[in-house]
């Protein structure tokens, strides 16, 4: 139990010293996110309709 105590205690320290984002920062962040993920997801969309395609043409 006393090794749980100790754990909890240095996570704690831990989380003292994290520089946490301002709410800009973390604004910044999601829309970067947001916006390539929807590009990444328009790409595979893309890849697999154009490998789709291929496919069927190759197999008839």
């Amino acid at each position: 139990m006393r090794r749980f105590q100790n754990y909890i205690r240095d996570v704690i320290q831990e989380l003292r010293k994290v520089t946490w984002p301002t709410r800009d920062e973390l604004k910044g962040a999601t829309v970067t996110v947001v916006i390539f993920t929807l590009i990444s997801t328009l790409f595979v969309g893309v890849v697999d309709f154009a490998l789709g395609y291929i496919v069927k043409l190759i197999l008839g």
